[in-house]
């Protein structure tokens, strides 16, 4: 699967607002998840995972830093994060399920923040680069 040129400029050119609300769209993309996918809480027992605590948001940073390394590298987002990848899969263990758990809760993440850029071709075009996201991070599991 790959994007189309009309995808990428979406993605680009929506970045560039969601880089400046990072902390806050990773925090809450990362309580969505715990509370509509509670199952995911079992990868860190050591975090405090009430609301706004200060590993959700630190987390929360990296998570969404890394979604801006793929951005970054939209043409190969494999290479971007295949470091992550063999981090999940080799030595967290993360069931790949979750990857999916967690693009679906940023794709409502950035749907609340942004409802007037988060057009229908702009849910499609997050959805397709999330997908492609995911399939990169769970493919050290093969």
């Amino acid at each position: 699967m790959s994007l189309t040129r009309a995808e990428r400029t979406i993605i680009v050119s929506m970045w560039s607002k969601i880089s400046t609300q990072a902390d806050a769209i990773g925090t809450e993309t990362l309580e969505r998840l715990f509370s509509c996918y509670p199952q995911a809480k079992t990868y860190f027992p050591h975090f405090d995972l009430h609301t706004g605590s200060a590993q959700l948001r630190a987390h929360g940073s990296k998570v969404v830093a890394a979604v801006g390394d793929a951005v970054k590298s939209i043409d190969n987002v494999a290479s971007a994060l295949s470091k992550l990848s063999e981090l999940h899969a080799y030595v967290l263990r993360v069931d790949p399920v979750n990857f999916k758990f967690l693009s679906h809760c940023l794709l409502v993440t950035l749907a609340s923040h942004f409802p007037a850029d988060f057009t229908a071709d702009a849910h499609a075009a997050w959805d397709k680069f999330l997908s492609i996201v995911s399939g990169v991070l769970t493919e050290k599991y093969r």
